[in-house]
């Protein structure tokens, strides 16, 4: 459960992250980085396909900065995953309800 946000800052459960996170139903990996910065490309989610959620929620950032490619989207649909994209502020609450019913994994931009 993210239990708080602000830029540049995540709450979750009971750890504090400053870097942006992919966060599973069991895990949180921290200091998650793209490889082009503020694009979300398919290479950037090898982790999140394998472990094949429902839901991959994308938090853009407090600014909505983060892009997800279309060709990522597009990807991911194939692979029976649907994208929600929204700015992290309004990304980690979708995340916590979804997360209720669904198996549900978020990739989240911390700052810009």
């Amino acid at each position: 459960m993210i239990e708080a946000y602000r830029f540049g800052r995540m709450q979750i459960d009971d750890g504090t992250y400053t870097a942006d996170v992919l966060v599973f139903p069991d895990r949180v990996k921290s200091d998650w980085w793209r490889l082009e910065g503020h694009k979300l490309s398919v290479e950037d989610l090898d982790e999140v396909l394998q472990a094949k959620p429902e839901i991959l929620v994308v938090g853009t950032g407090y600014y909505g900065l983060l892009k997800v490619l279309p060709e990522t989207a597009a990807h991911l649909q194939r692979e029976g995953i649907r994208v929600i994209a929204e700015k992290t502020g309004d990304a980690y609450h979708t995340f916590n309800e979804l997360s209720k019913a669904k198996r549900v994994v978020g990739a989240f931009h911390l700052t810009c």
